[in-house]
């Protein structure tokens, strides 16, 4: 064991990375996680800072991490000034403050080889658990998160928390890693029917592009592409006709799918699960906010006075919906121009980081990197990347792929870029 490995700082940083993510389906507790490991990271980072002694995360991480996270952050502060609910958008912006030293702690349980496996091999762990108990609640109508009483499978988040199959999808890298480490090609393929069987039976149509975008970059590493061809030819046929016979919910939704060919912008907006009166109303928002948007977790707020007449919400009798549900319009939407241009600095920095690190430093990375890629992929729809659920598992990742990127070890090429490192922040 090397030094680092040793040190306190690190031994028990991972499991309380491993606690916030187990804790999600409860949020409330998931919070308080989140709020204590960050007030312990400044503890932490002070203590040592008086003490002295070795860096608990290179320069390049202190750096990236705290860029990222600005990129993310300051977008909401120049929302803020105009918000149409001015109070909702400074207590977001406050309170996301928190997680800046939180995401210092997570780059600091990664930094360490030890702490890696830890964290790595947990995080698939925990989304093999959630997607076991998944299948048990698809045989009997029954999970830890009780019966299921929405018309999709809910597992552990329960049947007013539908978002077991988003979740399921961006920790399956992990998941699928640990199996292939562990049982090689077998082990990959066993995980992935398992996983793609819970994910279809989910029903967010979102999940599956996740999920089939995981499966081609994993599986093309892992089995080969002949091989990769066939598992997803052969499981996408086992899995759908499966999900078909034992869910009627599936079915409707592929039905509901299919209305997307009726030619009418209705049958498109009704395949859409009404996404099309939701965009319609962001692109109004856009047009009358362009700088820096209505602001953050305004949109619900701003809904009414930007949709279209024949709204498929309002027509429903509802308020509207809650955000955009599509990454670069929620951005623009909430946070203008402005933002946009933030998050795009923030992918730059992130792609440059990426680009200029030794092969050993991508290996260590190229986990939490597709997990990032997929959660993030912009033809797709998505969950709010501003709410306190979905927000705090992209900026989990963010840290999870700068720690490992940067890692502080002595038992592998150090990852030092072949530029000049950034500057510290």
């Amino acid at each position: 064991m090397n030094q680092l490995q040793a040190e306190p700082g690190f031994r028990w940083t991972p499991w309380v990375v491993l606690a916030f993510v187990a804790l999600w389906p409860t949020v409330g507790p998931a919070e308080a996680v989140l709020s204590l490991g960050a007030i312990a990271s400044l503890a932490l980072l002070a203590w040592r800072r008086f003490h002295g002694g070795t860096s608990l995360l290179s320069r390049e991480a202190w750096a990236l991490i705290t860029a990222l996270f600005f990129c993310y952050w300051l977008p909401e502060l120049f929302s803020a000034i105009d918000a149409v609910d001015r109070a909702r958008a400074w207590r977001e912006v406050l309170l996301d403050l928190r997680y800046l030293p939180f995401l210092w702690l997570t780059a600091m349980a990664v930094a360490p080889l030890r702490g890696r496996r830890i964290v790595f091999t947990g995080l698939g762990v925990i989304a093999a658990a959630w997607a076991i108990d998944a299948t048990m609640q698809a045989l009997t109508g029954w999970s830890l998160g009780g019966a299921n009483s929405s018309d999709r499978l809910s597992g552990i988040f329960g049947a007013s928390n539908l978002k077991l199959g988003l979740v399921l999808a961006a920790l399956s890298p992990f998941a699928l890693e640990a199996a292939a480490e562990r049982f090689h090609a077998a082990g990959w393929i066993v995980a992935a029917g398992v996983f793609g069987v819970v994910i279809l039976l989910a029903g967010s149509r979102g999940s599956w592009v996740m999920f089939g975008l995981v499966l081609l970059f994993s599986g093309w590493r892992r089995i080969g592409r002949k091989r990769l061809a066939i598992v997803m030819i052969a499981g996408a046929v086992l899995a759908g006709g499966l999900a078909l016979a034992v869910s009627p919910q599936f079915q409707s939704r592929i039905e509901r799918s299919l209305a997307a060919f009726n030619g009418d912008r209705a049958g498109l907006d009704q395949a859409l699960s009404g996404r099309l009166s939701i965009w319609h109303a962001a692109l109004g928002m856009i047009d009358a906010h362009p700088v820096n948007g209505v602001g953050i977790r305004g949109f619900r707020d701003a809904y009414a006075q930007y949709a279209a007449k024949d709204d498929f919400w309002l027509a429903h009798g509802q308020k509207g919906a809650l955000h955009a549900h599509q990454i670069v319009l929620e951005i623009l939407s909430e946070t203008g121009l402005v933002g946009l241009l933030l998050w795009l600095m923030g992918l730059a920095l992130a792609i440059r980081a990426w680009r200029w690190s030794l092969p050993a430093a991508r290996r260590r990375a190229r986990v939490p990197a597709l997990a990032l890629v997929v959660t993030t992929f912009p033809l797709n729809t998505s969950l709010a990347f501003y709410s306190t659920f979905w927000g705090g598992a992209f900026l989990l990742l963010l840290a999870l792929f700068a720690g490992s990127l940067f890692a502080l070890e002595d038992d592998a090429v150090p990852a030092t870029p072949r530029e000049p490192p950034l500057p510290a922040p």
